[in-house]
């Protein structure tokens, strides 16, 4: 597995952000997944991990997903299904992978589980492929 590409300011990936998860993220060559644990930091109601932070997981996996086959894209949608609460100390279980290609959209699947192997929460993320200006922009921000 190596490790996908990553921006060092991101909230979700970047080492350098002080405030953010400092994530990463590898890719065996079907599916991108991480690990992290639900800091209390990140509560949304006392014990319970903020929903806000489990989406922005999700769609950094299935973005990372994308861009481990170099398809340099941004999203547009973003659809999560809370299954079950995750409490502040789970560990979570993350993987994304492209479903479906159609022109410049592409369509990804997420999904994150615990340490017990049940679902916490599901996503699909649909990315546009940037035109090649965005690309450039978007590749100076990559680390190298």
């Amino acid at each position: 597995m190596r490790e996908v590409a990553k921006y060092k300011g991101c909230f979700v990936c970047g080492d350098d952000n002080q405030c953010g998860l400092k994530a990463h993220f590898y890719f065996d060559g079907v599916k991108v997944t991480t690990e992290c644990e639900a800091e209390r930091r990140f509560e949304g109601y006392a014990n319970i991990y903020h929903g806000g932070i489990t989406a922005a997981l999700l769609d950094e996996v299935m973005i990372k997903a994308l861009l481990a086959k170099e398809i340099f894209a941004m999203t547009v949608e973003l659809t999560v299904r809370f299954h079950k609460a995750i409490l502040i100390g789970q560990k979570l279980f993350l993987e994304g992978q492209l479903e479906l290609q159609n022109g410049r959209l592409y369509i990804a699947k997420g999904k994150v589980r615990l340490e017990n192997g049940e679902i916490a929460a599901t996503a699909e993320g649909r990315y546009l492929k940037v035109k090649d200006e965005m690309k450039e922009q978007l590749l100076k921000s990559l680390d190298s």
